[in-house]
């Protein structure tokens, strides 16, 4: 299954006494939808288990209407059960007959909804790299990536606001709402508080084949008096850099997302190919970063209107266009106040989505959603070498 036992609580407060008034199972071959009708939104848990395979979903404060009754077993799922807790807490358990990825979402179509939507979908998981543009309609994957976590707090501000708490906070509701809309799936790099190399969040976000990156900060200052949002994308000399590591490992290099691979060719042209998806790259950074931006300003004062460069380490994926989003300064008392409120950090997540939304309405990557909707041809992911597979 895709998700572990003992994933944190879902970001939304707890409603005591809330009510589930109605299950749905909808099954294809695929996989299945669970549809839960609560009177309130609360917070939920998903665990899973094998021999059977199962999936529990716990929902915070929460009960069953009088008189409701569970739905009958239907495709992959072959049994439903629910069991109150002592501690107030409702139990639901699927038994399903095969494991399969699962995500959960509250109903994208109203903000206002109280309609929790399972899907158990094998369809999900067959994400396709930017290299495989055939299949038409799949989600642009964004790797949202929590700053710091485990042992690095990051900045800490005067109150003793912790970086890593916030921007996880953060993370979470910005994959929260990129989960609701359709054609656009998030996958998080951190889904609790746990320490994660520089490069290891670059490795997951390959490893999910991710179109974008955004790495979530609130940064820190001397100067208390400073607030403001900023976004940066890698520096023309932190891609030198990095060029230069890649070429000099292009032995290991996993292939490039044009499907290129650096291990069989010479020096010259490894470093041609590299130089190439670089430049694409950051060119592709610079336009979603600023469209990042624009979106940040309807939540607060933006310190600086222009992209930023930077040799940040999570910035130097040669082939996923990447951000750094430095959300406030945790180091201003006012904004560090602002970023421990679920308001703030969902005000921020919301921005951060409406620019992402925005920037791949325009730029749809080959195979997508997105692209079906423009009517677009699938673009040359690496320029000058063709469309991969001809």
């Amino acid at each position: 299954m895709v998700l572990a036992a003992g994933l944190p609580w879902a970001p939304v407060s707890a409603a005591p006494g809330t009510q589930m008034r109605a299950l749905e199972v909808v099954a294809d071959e695929n996989g299945a939808a669970i549809s839960l009708h609560l009177s309130a939104k609360v917070a939920y848990r998903v665990t899973s288990g094998k021999n059977p395979s199962r999936i529990a979903l716990i929902l915070r404060h929460a009960r069953t209407a009088p008189g409701l009754v569970l739905p009958q077993p239907q495709g992959i799922v072959t049994g439903i059960t629910s069991q109150p807790q002592a501690n107030g807490d409702l139990r639901l358990t699927i038994l399903v007959d095969r494991s399969l990825p699962v995500h959960c979402n509250w109903d994208g179509s109203n903000p206002n909804s109280s309609t929790l939507v399972m899907r158990i979908d094998s369809a999900r998981r067959q994400v396709l790299a930017a290299h495989a543009p055939r299949e038409s309609g799949r989600d642009v994957v964004i790797a949202v990536d929590a700053g710091h976590g485990g042992e690095d707090p990051g900045a800490t501000g005067h109150a003793g606001v912790h970086e890593k708490d916030v921007v996880l906070a953060i993370a979470r509701a910005l994959a929260q709402r990129i989960n609701s809309e359709p054609g656009m799936r998030a996958m998080l790099t951190r889904d609790r508080d746990e320490f994660l190399s520089l490069r290891e969040r670059i490795r997951r976000a390959r490893a999910a084949k991710a179109d974008l990156f955004v790495s979530v900060h609130a940064d820190s200052i001397v100067n208390s008096a400073v607030s403001g949002s900023s976004v940066y994308v890698l520096s023309e000399r932190g891609a030198t850099n990095e060029a230069a590591r890649w070429l000099a490992e292009r032995e290991n290099a996993a292939d490039l997302m044009g499907g290129v691979s650096l291990a069989d060719k010479d020096k010259t042209l490894a470093s041609v190919l590299l130089d190439l998806s670089q430049s694409a790259n950051i060119s592709a950074s610079m336009s979603a970063a600023q469209s990042v931006i624009g979106a940040l300003q309807s939540v607060g004062l933006v310190r600086k209107s222009q992209v930023q460069q930077a040799q940040f380490v999570v910035l130097k994926s040669p082939d996923i266009p990447s951000m750094l989003v430095e959300t406030a300064y945790i180091s201003n008392p006012a904004e560090e106040r602002r970023l421990r409120t679920p308001a703030q950090q969902s005000a921020l997540a919301a921005a951060i989505f409406t620019g992402l939304r925005s920037y791949f309405a325009g730029n749809p990557p080959a195979g997508t959603h997105f692209a079906l909707l423009r009517g677009a041809h699938p673009p040359t992911q690496l320029a000058g070498l063709g469309t991969p597979g001809d």
